[in-house]
C-alpha cells in the first residue's frame, strides 16, 4: 500500500498513465498504427511459444487485421487496476468493439462486440507498458441479429463458439448455481485494499493465455 506522499502520487500518476496506456491501444489499433500500437507492449513481449519482441507483433497484428477487418472501433469502459508493487500492475477493462467484417462470399456485415481484458502492466525505465492482455469475450454478433442463448460468439463464416467472458470470475457460477433460501445470506468482509479483483477470483492463480 502506498502510505507516503511521494508513494501515493506516484500510484495516482501510474493509475492516469495506466489508463492513458489502454486509451492509445484503442486508438492505435483503430488508425491502423502498428507501430505506435506494437510500441505500448514491452519490448520483449511474447507473441508465440517460438517468437517474442514487438517486430513479431507487428507482423502478427498486420496480418489479422488486413485479413480479417476493413475496420474497427473499441471503446473503452469499465477499469479495475491494482498494484502488485510499484512497478507491476494489473487490471481488467471493460471494451466494446464494432467491426466492419467480410465475408467469404464477399458481402460485408458489421459485428458488434462485449469483451474485457484482464491485463498485466509492467513499468520499465520509467514508462508503463503492457506485459499481456488476456482477452475475455462475451458477444459478438452481427449487429441485426442480437446474440439470445448460447455459443454467443458469431463470427462470419465460423461456427458459433462460447466466450471466457465470466470464466475468471467463479462468482458466476456460485451465483446460479445456488439460489437464495429464506434467510437473509450472510456477506464476507469487504476486500482488503488492491486485492478486490483477486477476492473476486477466489485466490485462484493468474489467469493463463493459450500461446499459439
Amino acid at each position: 500500500m502506498a502510505n507516503t506522499l511521494e508513494q501515493r502520487v506516484d500510484r495516482l500518476e501510474s493509475i492516469d498513465e495506466i489508463r492513458q496506456l489502454v486509451s492509445k491501444y484503442s486508438l492505435s489499433l483503430d488508425m491502423r498504427d502498428l507501430d505506435a500500437h506494437v510500441n505500448l507492449f514491452a519490448e520483449d513481449i511474447r507473441v508465440s511459444r517460438e517468437l517474442t519482441g514487438r517486430q513479431h507483433l507487428k507482423r502478427w497484428l498486420d496480418d489479422t487485421l488486413r485479413l480479417q477487418f476493413t475496420g474497427t472501433s473499441h471503446h473503452v469502459g469499465n477499469h479495475v487496476i491494482e498494484f502488485d508493487d510499484p512497478d507491476h500492475a494489473h487490471g481488467v477493462v471493460y471494451s466494446k468493439n464494432e467491426h466492419e467484417t467480410p465475408t467469404e462470399e464477399g458481402a460485408i456485415e458489421w459485428v458488434i462486440m462485449q469483451m474485457l481484458y484482464w491485463d498485466n502492466y509492467e513499468r520499465i525505465d520509467g514508462r508503463w507498458y503492457f506485459r499481456r492482455r488476456l482477452p475475455c469475450y462475451w458477444y459478438a454478433t452481427d449487429l441485426n441479429k442480437p446474440p439470445v442463448g448460447e455459443q454467443k460468439m458469431r463470427w462470419p463464416d465460423r461456427e458459433p463458439y462460447e466466450g471466457a467472458y465470466h470464466d475468471l470470475w467463479p462468482s458466476w457460477k456460485e451465483f446460479w448455481n445456488n439460489p437464495p433460501g429464506d434467510d437473509a445470506p450472510e456477506v464476507a468482509a469487504p476486500a482488503p485494499f488492491d486485492e478486490f479483483l483477486k477476492t473476486m477470483r477466489k485466490g485462484a492463480p493468474e489467469p493463463r493465455i493459450r500461446v499459439r
